[in-house]
């Protein structure tokens, strides 16, 4: 029996995001800036890393608390070797949906193995279709095709629904919307649009930088007539849309324009152990020191309600000229 837990603003815990590792075949402009990540970059040791006992023990305590959706993330989770072990321990969990964000470079040879491990489903990062203004966006030495390799793989083996996800950046890649859409319409995939965020400190973010949601909404609809529709549950991030011809939907992620603090329920593990309640959290909780000082399982559970129970978390509705400059956690460190 799970014990639900909520924050001081009312939200409960439902949505446990692990990122898996802290390294990445991408070095994209948004989370992973190449003049930062590069070459000599040093990553964390491996012996930091939570171990795959470690990860599964972690995830049955926030089951406990009502967390019925674990996301495994990165860095880039499909460079961690022997990934499809963490998967099968996690799957063996009753009432869990697990589900993978990669970038998809390695997808096409893993979504069998995954598959079979219980993977539910992927989400996968494609900022374009256009390989230069891809390779401008993550620095990458792959074409596309890989990345929709991939996406075929994981449509083959049931890893569904996918969902392919686009950050938009102004003077970048926002040409790319309406290609993007046409290219997914259609095909049973859900093409998500992410206003791009100030996610850490390293990928010099500015407002400048953002295309609104309602002016990517108008790009597409001015060719591919679209409305609106509910969520599927609260919380959700994305703002569903849906060609009105029924050809498929798309959603909406408009963190910037359009904050959905006062409905999330989202906690994140670092790969070193670290709890944050928010993707823009200035620190994390040291879970691993319980883990490995030989904390019960009901102290760390103890440790977990109340960091959850303090958080008052709303960083995209407070967001300023004040706020900006906050030295916030790196997304490639604690996943999206």
């Amino acid at each position: 029996m799970s014990v639900k837990i909520n924050d001081k603003l009312g939200r409960p815990l439902h949505d446990l995001r692990i990122s898996v590792t802290d390294r990445c075949n991408f070095r994209c402009s948004y989370c992973m800036p190449q003049e930062i990540f590069g070459r000599d970059y040093q990553f964390l040791d491996r012996s930091e890393l939570l171990n795959f006992e470690e990860i599964e023990r972690l995830v049955r305590i926030f089951a406990g608390h009502g967390v019925k959706k674990i996301r495994l993330t990165g860095g880039e989770p499909l460079l961690r070797r022997d990934l499809e072990k963490l998967v099968e321990k996690l799957a063996g969990m009753p009432g869990l949906e697990l589900t993978l964000t990669t970038n998809g470079g390695l997808l096409a040879e893993r979504a069998q193995a995954l598959k079979e491990a219980g993977l539910n489903r992927v989400t996968v990062s494609l900022d374009s279709l256009d390989d230069e203004i891809f390779a401008s966006m993550n620095g990458v030495d792959f074409p596309v095709e890989k990345v929709l390799e991939g996406i075929e793989a994981a449509k083959v083996v049931g890893l569904a629904p996918i969902k392919v996800n686009m950050v938009v950046r102004r003077g970048v890649n926002e040409q790319s919307v309406v290609p993007m859409a046409r290219h997914f319409r259609g095909t049973g995939i859900i093409l998500r649009f992410i206003e791009y965020m100030d996610v850490g400190t390293s990928n010099g973010w500015c407002l400048d930088d953002v295309v609104p949601a309602f002016e990517i909404i108008k790009r597409i609809d001015a060719q591919m007539p679209i409305k609106p529709l509910e969520s599927n549950y609260q919380g959700e991030v994305a703002r569903r849309w849906q060609y009105r011809d029924g050809s498929g939907e798309i959603g909406m992620i408009a963190s910037v324009t359009q904050p959905f603090c006062g409905d999330c329920t989202r906690a994140r593990l670092s790969a070193d152990g670290f709890l944050y309640t928010c993707l823009f959290a200035t620190q994390g909780n040291d879970l691993k020191k319980l883990l490995r000082g030989g904390a019960s399982d009901g102290k760390i559970s103890d440790a977990v309600a109340s960091i959850w129970k303090a958080r008052t978390d709303r960083y995209s509705e407070i967001r300023s000229s004040e706020t900006t400059d906050l030295p916030k956690v790196e997304m490639s460190y604690i996943g999206g």
